[in-house]
């Protein structure tokens, strides 16, 4: 019989830690989740964007290589459109050619308004630049004071006046239309013999050789029109005798083609 003092044998119990093994799957399941929200949020960012985007978006789907060098919309969803020289030198030198042509208008306002001849003029000239060009538009009074009642016959004045006109525009290469303008007051005619027609090409074409003699030369004239009484500045008015004028454009470069 063996002795008793000898040693109860120890018993090791190891208690295994379950949480180890599942220490990272929750991580897994969060960035499936965080990628399935990001993936909805751009899905509506899409559908609410412009059809540009929608094709940009579908483009990158399609071809992936190819659509860095394809593709001209940011992702903000604005166009991105290479630069176009060309029509930014245009813009430039229109700009340029406006600036030139409101000194023309400055120079020729200043010419009138010197002139104590012309000073009773004055308040019957227009000056301005539209998109069409230089417009200078003389505008009759109720005195007649640009041509003799019911003809072409230009008054001394009105001759000076047109000459200094041309004189300055004369400067520029530019193509220069004039228009001719009467009120609604008819000839006693049924339209077969002298009409507002007839008088309202006369008068512009009166108001060309004006500015000729005074220095514009005749082949930049691109343009002589008789309106009648078709654009009547007071339509309200159509006998007033502010729908008897006489207008000069004188043409963007660009529009001389």
């Amino acid at each position: 019989m063996e002795s008793g003092n000898e040693s109860a044998p120890i018993i090791k119990k190891i208690k295994k830690n379950h949480s180890g093994g599942h220490g990272g799957a929750w991580k897994v399941a969060y960035a499936d989740f965080v990628t399935a929200m990001m993936a909805l949020f751009i899905v509506l960012w899409v559908l609410s964007s412009s059809e540009k985007v929608k094709e940009s978006v579908s483009s990158y789907f399609k071809d992936p290589i190819g659509f860095s060098s394809k593709s001209k919309i940011l992702l903000e969803g604005k166009a991105n459109p290479p630069i176009d020289i060309k029509l930014q030198t245009e813009m430039q030198k229109k700009e340029e050619e406006k600036l030139e042509l409101e000194k023309i208008a400055e120079k020729v306002t200043h010419e009138i308004s010197a002139d104590t001849e012309l000073m009773g003029l004055a308040g019957q000239v227009k000056i301005e630049v539209t998109k069409e060009g230089l417009r200078i538009e003389l505008t009759d009074s109720a005195n007649d004071i640009f041509f003799e009642i019911g003809t072409s016959n230009l008054k001394d004045k009105a001759v000076k006046l047109l000459e200094k006109i041309g004189k300055e525009i004369g400067k520029l290469p530019n193509k220069i239309i004039v228009e001719g303008h009467t009120d609604s007051r008819q000839f006693n005619n049924i339209g077969t013999g002298f009409t507002n027609f007839e008088l309202s090409s006369e008068r512009a074409l009166a108001a060309k050789r004006a500015l000729v003699r005074g220095g514009l030369e005749e082949k930049h004239i691109d343009e002589i029109h008789g309106y009648a009484d078709t654009r009547l500045r007071d339509k309200n008015n159509p006998l007033s005798f502010v729908n008897r004028r006489i207008s000069i454009t004188v043409k963007y470069l660009s529009q001389n083609q």
